[in-house]
Parts: C-alpha cells; sequence; structure tokens
C-alpha cells in the first residue's frame, strides 16, 4: 500500500513567524499533535509537537506563563532537521523512518510541496487492517522448509476447505533453511484446518497450547 492510500490530505500549518500563543490554539482546536511550518513559498522548513510547546508552555500553569514565552516565534524552537516522505512511497518503508528516526508524525511533500501527513497512529491502524486482526479471525504459524512453492503448497490446504485467508505473514526462522507462515484466516474456529495441515505433515507452531495435538 502506498502512503497516498492512508495520509491526511487537510494539514494545519503555520509559518516560523507565528507564535508559540497560536501554535497552542490550533493544537487544542484541532485537536492535533503536530504542526508542519512552511516558508512563503509553501515549503517545510520546520516543525513543531505539542511537545515542544510544552516546554514552553506547560498546560497546568498555562495562565501564568509571561506574554514574553507566549509570543515566542516558532522559528525559535521548531525542528528544523525535518524528515519527509513522498505519496508513492510505500507504508512499509515509511514505517521504517518511523522506527529509525523515533518521529510521530510525516510530512508528505511532492515536487516540494507539502501535500499531506502521516503519524504514527495511521501506520499502526494501516498494519492492524493489512493484517486483518481488526476482523473476527483465528491466526495459524506454520513452520515450512525455505523453498520456492511452500506458500503456494500450504495455501492449497486452506482453499480444499473453502477457508478465506485475510492476510500472510512471511518472517525467517532461525534456522535459515526453514521459514515461518503466519496465516490470518477467516474463522474462529481452526481446529479442522490445523488437522488438515498436519496431515500433510506441516509443523504448526500455533495454536498448539503446550504442545498437544489440536
Amino acid at each position: 500500500m502506498i502512503v497516498e492510500k492512508i495520509m491526511k490530505s487537510e494539514v494545519y500549518t503555520l509559518s516560523p513567524n507565528n507564535t508559540v500563543e497560536e501554535a497552542l490554539r490550533l493544537m487544542e482546536e484541532k485537536r492535533i499533535r503536530h504542526l508542519p511550518i512552511l516558508n512563503e513559498q509553501n515549503n517545510v522548513v520546520g516543525i513543531v509537537s505539542d511537545r515542544d510547546l510544552r516546554s514552553i508552555v506547560p498546560s497546568a500553569i498555562r495562565e501564568n506563563v509571561s506574554k514574553e514565552e507566549r509570543e515566542k516565534p516558532l522559528s525559535v524552537l521548531m525542528n528544523k532537521e525535518v524528515v519527509t516522505g513522498h505519496p508513492l512511497d510505500f507504508v512499509e518503508d515509511i514505517s521504517g523512518i518511523f522506527y529509525e528516526y523515533k518521529i510521530g508524525c510525516l510530512p508528505i511533500v511532492q515536487q516540494e510541496k507539502l501535500v499531506g501527513i502521516v503519524t504514527k497512529t495511521d501506520v499502526l491502524r494501516t498494519f492492524v487492517q493489512l493484517a486483518g486482526a481488526n476482523q473476527p479471525s483465528s491466526q495459524i504459524e506454520i513452520k515450512v522448509k525455505n523453498i520456492a512453492g511452500k506458500l503456494s503448497d500450504v495455501t492449497a490446504v486452506f482453499r480444499n476447505r473453502n477457508v478465506n485467508i485475510l492476510s500472510v505473514l512471511v518472517y525467517p526462522d532461525d534456522n535459515e533453511l526453514y521459514k515461518i507462515l503466519v496465516f490470518r484466516i477467516g474463522t474462529m474456529n481452526p481446529t479442522t484446518i490445523i488437522q488438515d495441515l498436519k496431515k500433510e505433515g506441516y509443523d504448526v507452531l500455533w495454536p498448539n497450547i503446550l504442545g498437544k495435538e489440536l
């Protein structure tokens, strides 16, 4: 899935000359936690988070903060090293950016202009949907040999039972000769399909409570 499918196109922004008070007011009104800062050419030159603002104007003592502090321009506290993405980036790739840079949001830029924004929550929600974890389902983990065609062989067992596969994840085993297939299937009772998989000789890792046969 590409970023364009999940980004918010309506982005609230301010300029470097706007004040801390204006940023706080906008965040509270729109219930947002990040504000891209744009110059006169609509280029992203910084970003401000609610945490940045609270370091200057703590909410608990906001009324007692001096006018000078409230009217500080955003240029003095905004993060100028802004990491950005592109609408055609893959969601899987930008998730790595969130992890590497420990950021809460990613401005999306096309031809040097801001076109959207993606938050860490947007990415998490997307992965939940891609994995099918938001639907009534069961998860099955199977250890198979790391050879071409194994995924097709295993899915044939599901097809024979007319079981709908909601998602498939593949990750390496500790032994490079094997890999782990993680299926999320559209049934709340996977007992029959697990029995079929075991009859075909597949090593079902989960569910297999305490190693007992299902």
